[in-house]
C-alpha cells in the first residue's frame, strides 16, 4: 500500500495507539494497516430509499447491508469515504433529521485499540453507552460526548467488508 509523509508532521508521543495515523495516506475506504478513518451514521425513516437515493445521487456503492424491510443498516462508499444509513428510532432518540428534541446521527470512529480510546474518551468526560464488544463483526463501543454527539469507536474483526 503507498503511503505518502505529512509534511511537517511530528507525531505525539502519548503512546496511544492511534499516534502513527497521519503519515499513512488510505486508500478507497477501510484497510488493515490504515489506523483511523471516520465514517458518518444517518439514521432515516426510510432506509432503502435512502440507500438508493444514495446510490442514484452520489453513486453511492453499497458495501453492506443487514436488516431487512426499512430497519436496516447499510454501509455505503463514495469515492474514498465510506458513510451508514441505518433505521431511524424515536424511542432511543435516534431521529430522522425531519424530527426534533435528539441527535440526527453518530459518528465512528475506526482506530486499532478501541478499548483504549474509549477510557480515554471517558477520562476526558465523555459517558460510555455501551461497553466494547463483538458486533456484527466489528469490536465496537459507544460514548456520549459532554456536547451530546454520540461516537462509535472500534475496528472490524474479520475481513471488511464482509462476502
Amino acid at each position: 500500500m503507498p503511503s505518502r509523509e505529512i509534511p511537517n508532521y511530528v507525531p505525539p508521543d502519548d503512546g496511544w495507539a492511534i499516534e502513527a495515523v497521519a503519515s499513512v495516506a488510505c486508500p478507497r475506504g477501510y484497510r488493515p494497516g490504515c489506523v483511523t478513518s471516520i465514517q458518518p451514521e444517518l439514521w432515516v425513516e426510510e432506509g432503502r430509499e435512502a440507500v438508493a437515493f444514495y446510490e442514484a445521487a452520489f453513486g453511492a456503492t453499497l458495501l453492506h447491508l443487514v436488516g431487512e424491510g426499512d430497519d436496516i443498516v447499510a454501509q455505503l462508499g463514495v469515492g474514498d469515504a465510506a458513510f451508514w444509513v441505518a433505521a431511524a428510532s424515536p424511542t432511543l432518540k435516534r431521529l430522522d433529521p425531519r424530527a426534533v428534541d435528539g441527535t440526527t446521527g453518530r459518528t465512528l470512529l475506526v482506530v486499532n485499540d478501541p478499548s483504549a480510546l474509549m477510557q480515554r474518551a471517558v477520562a476526558a468526560g465523555a459517558t460510555e453507552t455501551s461497553p466494547v464488544a463483538i458486533e456484527h463483526g466489528w469490536q465496537v463501543g459507544r460514548i456520549l460526548n459532554p456536547f451530546g454527539h454520540e461516537w462509535e469507536i472500534g475496528k472490524p474483526v474479520v475481513p471488511w467488508p464482509p462476502d
